[in-house]
C-alpha cells in the first residue's frame, strides 16, 4: 500500500467515525430522556469540567485518558451544534466551514502571499487580522470568565502581538523586583492591624502579573508550573498522612517538626 493510499484510508476512517458520532447524537437526542432535556446552558458547566479533566490528563501524561477526554469534549461540541440545528441557528457543517474560513483568512502566509518566517510574525499578523474582522480591541477576544492567572497570560500575549512588550527579560525581572518592593512596603509593617488590605491586595496583584510576564519571557507556562507544584504538594502531603498513620500518629496531634520529618522523606522520593 502506498503512502497516499494509507493516508486516504486513514482520512476515510476518520470521516466515518465522525459521521457515526453524529448518528449517535441524533439517536440520543431523539430517544434518551436525559439527552433530550439538555440545553446549551445546562451543558455549559459540564463542558468546563470536561475541559479541566482533559487538562489534568495532559499534565499527568496519561495518553489513554487524553483520548477519553477528547472524546467527551467532542461529544459536547456536537451536542451544542445539534441543539443549534434544532433551533434553526446553525449546524455542525456551518461551524466547521466557518472555522476553516477563519483559519485560511488568518494564515495568509500559507494561503496568500504574505511572508511570515517566524512564530512572532505569525502572531502579529494574527492579531492584525482579528482587528480587521471587527474586533474593536486587541484584548477584546480575552474571555471575561477565564481564571485570573490564565487571563493574565492571554492579555500579555495579545499585547505582545500588537507590539506592546518589553525588549528583554532583564527589564521584566527589574519590574518584578520593583513590584516586590512595593508589595513589601505595604505588607511589612510592625502593626499588622495597620496594613491597608486594599493597597496590599493591589500590590500583590501587580507582583503576580509581573511574575507571569517574566515566566512568559523565560518560556514557562505559569499556569502549568503552578498546577505541577499543586500536584507535587498534594503528593507529598498525602505521603505525610499515609506514613504518619502507619506509625499510629494523627496530623492534628503532630508538631510541625514531626511533619517535616515525613515531608523530607517525601521530597527524597
Amino acid at each position: 500500500m502506498t503512502t497516499l493510499q494509507s493516508g486516504n484510508n486513514a482520512r476515510q476512517r476518520q470521516l466515518e467515525a465522525f459521521s457515526r458520532l453524529l448518528d449517535v447524537m441524533d439517536d440520543l437526542r431523539e430517544k434518551c430522556p436525559w439527552d433530550r432535556k439538555q440545553t446549551m446552558e445546562s451543558l455549559r458547566h459540564l463542558t468546563i469540567e470536561e475541559t479541566y479533566e482533559l487538562s489534568d490528563a495532559i499534565l499527568k501524561g496519561e495518553v489513554q485518558e487524553v483520548k477519553k477526554e477528547i472524546g467527551d469534549i467532542m461529544l459536547h461540541l456536537v451536542f451544542y451544534a445539534k441543539i443549534a440545528a434544532e433551533q434553526g441557528a446553525f449546524d455542525i457543517a456551518d461551524v466547521l466551514n466557518a472555522q476553516c474560513d477563519k483559519l485560511i483568512f488568518r494564515h495568509p502566509h500559507i494561503y496568500g502571499d504574505t511572508k511570515a518566517d517566524s512564530e512572532e510574525e505569525v502572531k502579529q499578523n494574527w492579531e492584525k487580522l482579528k482587528l480587521k474582522e471587527g474586533n474593536k480591541s486587541v484584548l477584546g477576544g480575552v474571555p471575561q470568565s477565564l481564571p485570573a492567572l490564565v487571563k493574565a497570560m492571554r492579555i500579555q500575549e495579545k499585547a505582545r502581538g500588537a507590539g506592546f512588550d518589553w525588549d528583554d527579560k532583564s527589564q521584566v525581572w527589574a519590574k518584578v523586583q520593583e513590584e516586590l518592593n512595593e508589595f513589601a512596603s505595604e505588607f511589612n509593617v510592625e502593626d499588622t492591624a495597620a496594613i491597608d488590605q486594599q493597597k496590599a491586595t493591589a500590590e500583590f496583584g501587580d507582583l503576580l502579573f509581573s511574575l507571569i510576564n517574566f515566566a512568559r519571557f523565560a518560556g514557562i507556562n505559569p499556569e502549568e508550573a503552578l498546577e505541577r507544584t499543586n500536584l507535587k504538594f498534594i503528593s507529598r502531603f498525602q505521603y505525610i498522612e499515609t506514613e504518619a498513620a502507619k506509625d499510629g500518629k494523627k496530623l492534628q496531634d503532630m508538631t510541625l517538626q514531626e511533619m517535616d520529618f515525613y515531608w523530607n522523606q517525601a521530597k527524597k522520593l
